[in-house]
């Protein structure tokens, strides 16, 4: 389980925000870009995934503008586009050019949104229990946004998020909950997404002939019990994107990475292999 101190990476300053950041291994790079979950870093949410990519690819995973480690001076705006702005600005500064992303959630919305704004630097897209379409905010998702800090309060997130409940531990969701209390976390997370919700989904989604104009590969993973992001999504995102692939996990909730980790590793590590050929 990650510590403080693994969550801990490299910091650089991306416009004012200094950013936490882990880059492991070597070769083509993959960016992989967290949800938005209570507490979330880019370590907590690919811990278990980072060093598998490494071996055959450089990982490069930041902590997003307001989450983990990577938190922005009073009176930063978030919205679609000072996150994106914020991640190119991050590319830029490590002179990466061409990438594959691999997004989770929150992270999805924003591998879409880099596919769709700067495709001649994108080789291809893995969405996982991805939002950035239309859909109705489920009641998963408002409680996750709607977070006030509590271990029981964490505790039934993380319940949310699993199918498997044997991995919501009491020490995952205190851990968890300590990160989401260090100081400016959750000033910042209460200001990302305040009610009412349903906005906040659509702000994020990018519009249906917009996602059809991507050219990369893609590939759409979604867990078949996801209560934070509707499974509908998937097929709605493999409708849309002309060289995309589909893969449903069942018996899995919003955790695809956590519930599945080898079967995901195996999955993406094929897919990103291919689709350099």
């Amino acid at each position: 389980m990650a510590t403080g101190s693994d969550e801990l990476g490299t910091t650089i300053d991306i416009g004012g925000v200094p950013t936490n950041y882990h880059d492991q291994g070597e070769g083509r790079v993959v960016l992989m870009l967290h949800g938005s979950g209570p507490g979330v870093t880019a370590w907590a949410n690919w811990r278990l995934v980072i060093p598998e990519f490494a071996k055959d690819f450089r990982v490069v995973a930041p902590d997003l503008a307001g989450f983990g480690y990577s938190l922005p001076p009073n009176g930063f705006e978030y919205n679609v586009e000072t996150w994106r702005d914020h991640i190119v600005g991050f590319l830029d500064r490590l002179e990466i050019d061409k990438f594959s992303v691999i997004g989770n959630s929150f992270g999805g919305a924003m591998a879409l949104r880099l596919a769709t704004t700067i495709p001649d630097r994108v080789e291809s897209i893995v969405l996982m229990g991805s939002g950035g379409v239309d859909f109705t905010l489920t009641e998963g998702l408002d409680a996750v946004w709607g977070y006030e800090p509590s271990i029981e309060a964490m505790r039934e997130i993380l319940d949310i998020f699993a199918y498997d409940r044997t991995r919501v531990t009491d020490e995952l969701a205190r851990l968890r909950y300590e990160a989401s209390i260090r100081p400016g976390v959750q000033e910042a997370y209460a200001a990302m997404f305040p009610a009412p919700r349903q906005r906040w989904v659509d702000a994020l989604a990018v519009d249906n002939e917009t996602i059809s104009e991507i050219t990369c590969p893609a590939l759409i993973v979604h867990g078949r019990e996801d209560l934070v992001v509707p499974p509908s999504n998937a097929p709605k995102l493999f409708e849309l994107i002309p060289r995309a692939q589909l893969h449903m996990f069942g018996q899995c909730g919003h955790w695809t990475q956590i519930e599945q980790t080898e079967r995901f590793v195996n999955l993406v590590r094929d897919f990103l292999q291919e689709s350099a050929d």
